[in-house]
């Protein structure tokens, strides 16, 4: 039973991922509740967040910052805060490439250490509705077993780097993931707690190997998403991604998802209706993970490969209204 009043709350909402995928369910969010909470995956190798992380041994902002930009206000102040720390330098020198936000996150990790400090300062300059949080305070590898790659199509090799897993041609059979310091990764106490504290917790879209599933293998994150009450969503790809998930069907993707967390129970999987070729098989899918399929149009304007916010909140809502939470969104 809900305490009294709590239907005058908002709706407190989850999101894990990284990259463009996060940023999508972040604004499609954010039509339905001012409380969203990002937790982002910190296992980016590559461009400039890959630098950074090497030069200064830091955490990749670069996934983090997209996920700031997609919260920021929006009044003129947020919209250009958005703006800026989106910008990246031109020319040939030291700092062609990089974002300006990339930049001042880095600087900020520097001054006060703390992540979540660093995060929510800069949430309150940019005038966010919601928090960004990462999904471990030091940053991560992601370790991969590949097939393919070798004149015998079924000998497994290891390769190592989210940039490397990501653009593989071989196929990703599963993924692990490795601290840069000793020791398993050791999640985010607050990103737990915001799990275990949310009604409804959103999955994808996005890399579904290296933004994704990654949560999943993080443990104390991995118990959260397990035990907590919340209403689970699955937001599914659009399309297959060339390497990581070439050739995947919607349900793969699922299959792939129980592989790696064989507890987790989902309520609802959220797909674009002409992304799947097969609604039966997806439904079948879905229901082994004790969810329903909610297959709808969540494309903006032609682009097959794109989602749009405005319509992905609406198919958020028409799930989490079946799913219980008819009074809150």
């Amino acid at each position: 039973m809900q305490p009294a009043g709590a239907h005058d709350q908002p709706l407190r909402a989850v999101a894990l991922g990284g990259g463009h995928g996060l940023q999508a369910t972040l604004r499609a969010l954010r039509l339905l509740t001012p409380d969203v909470t990002a937790v982002v995956t910190v296992a980016d190798d590559g461009g400039s967040s890959g630098r950074l992380r090497r030069e200064l041994g830091l955490l990749p902002p670069g996934d983090l910052r997209k996920a700031l930009a997609a919260l920021a206000a929006e009044d003129d102040a947020g919209r250009m805060w958005s703006e800026v720390f989106q910008h990246r330098f031109g020319g040939n020198g030291a700092l062609a490439g990089h974002a300006v936000g990339n930049l001042l996150i880095a600087g900020l990790l520097e001054t006060l250490g703390d992540p979540v400090a660093v995060l929510d300062e800069v949430a309150r300059l940019m005038g966010l509705r919601g928090r960004v949080l990462p999904m471990c305070n030091v940053p991560l590898d992601i370790e991969a077993d590949v097939t393919g790659l070798d004149e015998d199509v079924t000998a497994v090799r290891r390769i190592r780097g989210q940039v490397a897993v990501a653009t593989t041609p071989g196929q990703v059979q599963r993924i692990r993931l490795r601290a840069d310091r000793n020791g398993p990764p050791t999640a985010c106490p607050q990103a737990v707690q915001a799990v275990l504290d949310a009604d409804v917790v959103l999955l994808g879209p996005g890399s579904w190997f290296t933004s994704v599933l990654p949560h999943l293998l993080v443990p104390e994150l991995h118990e959260a998403l397990v035990d907590t009450a919340a209403c689970k969503v699955v937001v599914l790809n659009l399309v297959p991604q060339p390497g990581e998930t070439a050739g995947f069907s919607p349900e793969r993707h699922l299959d792939v998802l129980c592989q790696h967390a064989p507890r987790l129970r989902v309520d609802a999987v959220v797909a674009d209706v002409d992304s799947v070729p097969t609604p039966e098989r997806l439904r079948t899918a879905a229901a082994s993970l004790g969810a329903t399929a909610h297959l709808s149009t969540v494309t903006a304007g032609g682009a097959a490969d794109r989602h749009d916010p405005a319509a992905l909140a609406l198919s958020l809502r028409d799930a989490l209204q079946l799913h219980g939470l008819h009074d809150r969104v």
